[in-house]
C-alpha cells in the first residue's frame, strides 16, 4: 500500500490525488491542455501572421480591412477551426485515420499528407535562412548598413552612407531626401540590404534552372533547423509539449519589446496611421473580401493535417470548442498586433528616408529579409533588435514546424498501427526529417529562391480550399449532420451551438467555395522582382498543387474497387458508409450506437488493448487515495 501511495504522488501530484496519466496509453496525450493550447498557438500562428497580414490591411483600405477580416474569422475560419480539432479529438487518429468515418474519402487524408509535406520542405529553409541572419546579426555593425562591401553594385544607396561615387555628408533628414530625389533620377536605388539579401545570401542565379552551388552556409543552417525540430520531437507531443512553453510565448515578449521601441521612434505615428486609416469606399471591392477570406483560411492551417493531428492527442471530453475559439482569436490578434510592430518602424524609416509609407512597406521574404532589416540599421545598438527580430521568425517558423513534421509522423505510425512502430516512433520521425532534409538541399542552391517561392504559391494554394471543401461535404452531407452533432454531444457532453451547425453546413462550404473562385479569378503567373517564370516552371507548380488534390479520386477509386458488392452502387455504398471500427478509440468511451460494436472491437481492434491494465489500476488508485485522505479522486473516474 505504501508503494501505491508513492505511485499516485508521481509527477507532480499532491497527497489525495491520484496520479496523472495517459488516457490513451497507446498513443499518449499531452501532459495537460496548456501543452494543447499553446501547440496550437504555436502552429496557427506563424510567419504570415508577420510578413503578410500587415501588407495585405494597408494595401485593402487599412483598418476597414478589419471589418471583412474579422465576419470572416466568425463565419469560416472559427467553425472550419472548431470542426478540425472536434474531427481529430473524437477518433483519437491522425488526418490518415480519422476516414475511418467515411473510407472513400481517405484521399483527403493523403492529400493533406501531400501539402505538409511540401510546406514542411519550404518552411525550414526559411526558418534557416533566419538562422542565416540571426548569426550574422552577431557583430558591432550589421554587414548590411553600408555599401562598401565586396557585394555592392555601383547602384547601392545606404541610408546610413553615401553611394559608392560619391562624398555627400548625411548629416540632416534634407539630406537624405535630397540624395534620394538625385538617385531615383538618375537610376533605381538599391538598398545595402537588399543587396547582401540577394548578392551575398543568395548569390541568387538569372534562372529557375540555373542551380549553381549549393550555398554551403545556408545548408549547414537548414541542418542545424532540420536537428533542433528533430530534438523537440524527439518524444513527439510529450517533449514538443514541454518546448512550446517557450517557443509559443517568447516570440510575444520579443514582439512587444519591438512596439516599445518602435511606437517611441520618429515618423512611427505615420506608419501606424498609414497602417490603420480606413478607406470604407474598399470594402465594396469582391478583392478586398477575397484577401479577408483567404488569410483568414491560409492563416489558421485548416486543411493542412496539422490540426487533426495535435487534437487527436486531447482526452476524449477536452473542451475543443473553447480552445478553437481562443486560438483562433489568438491567431487574429496576433497579426493584428503585428502589424503595428512592422509599420511603427517602417513609418520611422519612411520618415528617415523623407519618402512615402507605401515606398518602404513590402511583404513576405522582401519584407523580412529586406526591408524590416534596413530600417533596424537606423536603430541605435541595431544588432540587439536585429539578433530578436530573427530569433521572434525562428520561434515562430518552428512552431509551425513542429506540428507539420508531427502529421507526417502520426499519419505514418497510426496508419502501420503495430506494436513494433510505435516503439520506434522516434526512428519514424528521424527519417521524416532526413527526408525532409534532403528534399531541401536544391532550395539552397542559387536558384532556391525561385523554387521556395514556386512552392509557396503552388503547393498550397487553391488545392487547400478544394481539400477543405471537400472535407466539409464529406462529414456534413455524406457522414450527416445530425450524426456529426450527435458524435460531439457524446464528446463535449452539448451539441455544436446553431451558429455553429449553419456555418458547418451552409455558410462555411460556401465562403470555401467563394475563396476558390476568388483564387481562379485572381491567378497571375508567379514573377519574382522582374523575373517572370518560364512555362516549364510553372506547369510544375500546378502539378505541386494538383499532386495532393488527385489523391481524393484516385484513392475514392481504389476504395470502391476494394469494397465488397456484386454491383457499382453496392460498391459504393460499402465504400461511403463508416466502418466498423469508427467512434472513439478507447472502449470506455463507446457508448450509444457504438456500444452495440465494441464487444467485437475489443477482440479486433489494438486501440483497445492499452486500455485493460489501466482499467485494472483505477479500483488500485482509487483505494490508495482514499486511504490517504478518505476520498477518491481518480482522474480517469471523471470520464
Amino acid at each position: 500500500m505504501t508503494e501505491k501511495c508513492g505511485e499516485g504522488m508521481l509527477n507532480g501530484a499532491v497527497p489525495g490525488e491520484a496520479k496523472k496519466r495517459d488516457e490513451n496509453l497507446k498513443r499518449g496525450n499531452w501532459g495537460n491542455q496548456i501543452e494543447f493550447v499553446l501547440t496550437s498557438v504555436g502552429y496557427a500562428v506563424g510567419l504570415g501572421n508577420v510578413w503578410r497580414f500587415p501588407y495585405l490591411c494597408y494595401r485593402n483600405g487599412g483598418g476597414a480591412f478589419m471589418f471583412p477580416y474579422f465576419i470572416m474569422l466568425i463565419f469560416c475560419g472559427i467553425p472550419l477551426f472548431f470542426m478540425e480539432l472536434s474531427f481529430g479529438q473524437f477518433a483519437s487518429q491522425g488526418c490518415l485515420g480519422v476516414w475511418r468515418v467515411s473510407p472513400i474519402f481517405k484521399g483527403i487524408g493523403y492529400g493533406m499528407m501531400v501539402v505538409s509535406t511540401y510546406i514542411g520542405i519550404y518552411y525550414n529553409v526559411v526558418i534557416c535562412i533566419a538562422f542565416y541572419y540571426f548569426f550574422a546579426s552577431m557583430r558591432r555593425i550589421l554587414p548590411w548598413t553600408y555599401c562598401n562591401n565586396p557585394w555592392n553594385t555601383k547602384n547601392c544607396a545606404g541610408v546610413l552612407s553615401p553611394t559608392s561615387n560619391t562624398t555627400l555628408n548625411l548629416t540632416t533628414s534634407q539630406d537624405i531626401f535630397n540624395l534620394t530625389s538625385a538617385i531615383n533620377q538618375t537610376f533605381k536605388r538599391t538598398s545595402p540590404s537588399e543587396e547582401y539579401w540577394r548578392r551575398y545570401v543568395l548569390q541568387i542565379s538569372g534562372d529557375i534552372g540555373d542551380f549553381g552551388e549549393v550555398r554551403l552556409p545556408l545548408l549547414g543552417c537548414l541542418g542545424l533547423s532540420w536537428i533542433v525540430v528533430f530534438l523537440c520531437l524527439i518524444k513527439g507531443v510529450k517533449s514538443s509539449g514541454k518546448v512550446v512553453y517557450f517557443t509559443a510565448t517568447f516570440p510575444y515578449v520579443v514582439l512587444t519589446i519591438l512596439f516599445i521601441r518602435g511606437i517611441t521612434l520618429e515618423g512611427a505615428a505615420n506608419g501606424i496611421m498609414y497602417y490603420l486609416t480606413p478607406q470604407w469606399d474598399k470594402i465594396l471591392e469582391a478583392k478586398v473580401w477575397g484577401d479577408a477570406a483567404s488569410q483568414i483560411f491560409y492563416s489558421l492551417g485548416c486543411a493542412w493535417g496539422g490540426l487533426i493531428t495535435m487534437a487527436s492527442y486531447n482526452k476524449f471530453h477536452n473542451n475543443c470548442y473553447r480552445d478553437s475559439i481562443i486560438i483562433s482569436i489568438t491567431n487574429c490578434a496576433t497579426s493584428v498586433y503585428a502589424g503595428f510592430v512592422i509599420f511603427s518602424i517602417l513609418g520611422f524609416m519612411a520618415h528617415h528616408l523623407g519618402v512615402n509609407v507605401s515606398e518602404v512597406a513590402d511583404h513576405g521574404p522582401g519584407l523580412a529579409f529586406v526591408a524590416y532589416p534596413e530600417a533596424l540599421t537606423l536603430l541605435p545598438i541595431s544588432p540587439l533588435w536585429s539578433i530578436l527580430f530573427f530569433f521572434m521568425l525562428i520561434l515562430l517558423g518552428l512552431g509551425t514546424q513542429f506540428c507539420l513534421l508531427e502529421t507526417l509522423v502520426t499519419a505514418v505510425v497510426d496508419e502501420i498501427g503495430s506494436e513494433w512502430i510505435i516503439r520506434w516512433k522516434t526512428i519514424v520521425t528521424l527519417g521524416v526529417a532526413v527526408i525532409g532534409f534532403l528534399f531541401g538541399i536544391p532550395l539552397t542552391t542559387k536558384a532556391g529562391i525561385y523554387w521556395l517561392l514556386l512552392m509557396d504559391n503552388y503547393a498550397a494554394s487553391f488545392s487547400l480550399v478544394i481539400i477543405s471543401c471537400i472535407m466539409c461535404v464529406a462529414i456534413m452531407y455524406i457522414y450527416g449532420h445530425r450524426n456529426y452533432f450527435k458524435d460531439i454531444e457524446m464528446m463535449l457532453g452539448f451539441p455544436p451551438p446553431l451558429f455553429f451547425q449553419i456555418c458547418w453546413r451552409f455558410f462555411s462550404p460556401g465562403i470555401i467555395f467563394f475563396i476558390l473562385i476568388f483564387t481562379v479569378i485572381q491567378y497571375r503567373p508567379i514573377s519574382y522582382n522582374n523575373y517572370v517564370y518560364p512555362d516549364w516552371a510553372i506547369t510544375i507548380g500546378f502539378l505541386m498543387a494538383l499532386s495532393s488534390v488527385i489523391c481524393i479520386p484516385l484513392y475514392a477509386v481504389i476504395c470502391i474497387w476494394r469494397s465488397e458488392g456484386d454491383t457499382f452502387l453496392q460498391r459504393l455504398k460499402n465504400a461511403v458508409k463508416p466502418s466498423k471500427d469508427w467512434g472513439p478509440a478507447l472502449l470506455e468511451h463507446r457508448i450509444g450506437r457504438y456500444a452495440q460494436i465494441s464487444s467485437a472491437i475489443s477482440e479486433h481492434s489494438p486501440e483497445a488493448e492499452p486500455l485493460n491494465p489501466e482499467k485494472l489500476r483505477k479500483d488500485e488508485i482509487s483505494l490508495t487515495v482514499q486511504g490517504s485522505n478518505g476520498q477518491a479522486h481518480s482522474q480517469d473516474s471523471k470520464v
